[in-house]
């Protein structure tokens, strides 16, 4: 499993992400146990999002979340997941295009 994690951010947003994908198993054990539950392996990104802090929901089903943030940004994960870097900013509002320039991270804020 690859994993990776994001800001998530909207207006008035914050959210550390957790991002895995379940379609790359790292070992046999991995592989039979994903197959056991149901998952393709088919070579496309299949991504469990969740918060970092272990606080919430966890989901690989983009349309799950029942609120603009998570499910757009569940999207956009899973169309760009291999052009997304470890700790990206998924900018909700310049995804949508309501805003022009997509929001800094808090991380290179805070010194």
């Amino acid at each position: 499993m690859r994993i990776k994690t994001f800001e998530l951010r909207d207006k008035h947003t914050f959210i550390a992400l957790l991002a895995i994908d379940m379609n790359e198993p790292a070992n046999a054990k991995q592989d039979w146990l994903m197959h056991r539950c149901g998952y393709p392996l088919d070579g496309r990104p299949n991504i469990l999002l969740t918060r970092l802090d272990a606080n919430g929901t966890a989901t690989n089903d983009p349309y799950a979340w029942g609120n603009r943030t998570w499910s757009i940004a569940h999207h956009f994960i899973l169309q760009h997941w291999d052009k997304l870097c470890d700790g990206a900013v998924i900018d909700v509002e310049f995804i949508l295009g309501e805003t022009k320039i997509c929001k800094v991270s808090e991380q290179a804020c805070s010194s």
